[in-house]
């Protein structure tokens, strides 16, 4: 490994010895190399879920699981840690676009923006108002052009 970093998705380098603590650590975890969507929700502590909330976990967990195998290996799980832990805003805001476009769309419609309050809310969260009130006032304010959908370049205004 030597004393460089390591790059995992393309983003920032984590050290090499650290990498080597998240790889050991990871192992011990899951020896097959691979994490299931029951051991992420494990590990997260997210278990007895709503179905709103149960769905949001299973869109984070299939936006880690890269190449879409049903699994999360190290890399995947390296890039996950990296992304949260170790980027800038901006990316940070690319990938929540990517979990919240449930449809793929390239835009964020109220519909989505509406689940996502209400598995947020189910997750726990405390809100004075209820998920749809929220959602009114939030997509007010991203609905830049009136179209019916909160578009990537409104949030990555977000980071400047």
């Amino acid at each position: 490994m030597g004393n460089g970093g390591s790059i995992a998705g393309g983003q920032t380098a984590i050290p090499t010895q650290e990498t080597y603590v998240w790889y050991r650590t990871f192992m011990m975890e899951y020896p097959s190399g691979l994490q299931t969507l029951h051991e992420f929700k494990t590990l997260l502590g997210l278990q007895g879920l709503n179905q709103k909330a149960n769905h949001h976990i299973n869109q984070v967990y299939n936006t880690f699981d890269m190449n879409k195998d049903g699994f999360i290996d190290f890399f995947e799980f390296i890039a996950a840690i990296n992304l949260i832990v170790r980027e800038k805003m901006q990316p940070k805001l690319k990938w929540y676009f990517k979990l919240y476009d449930a449809d793929g769309s390239g835009s964020i419609d109220k519909n989505e923006l509406l689940d996502i309050f209400m598995a947020v809310q189910a997750l726990g969260a405390q809100q004075t108002l209820s998920p749809e009130e929220f959602t009114n006032l939030v997509f007010h304010k991203i609905d830049i052009n009136n179209d019916g959908k909160g578009t990537p370049p409104f949030w990555l205004t977000l980071t400047r």
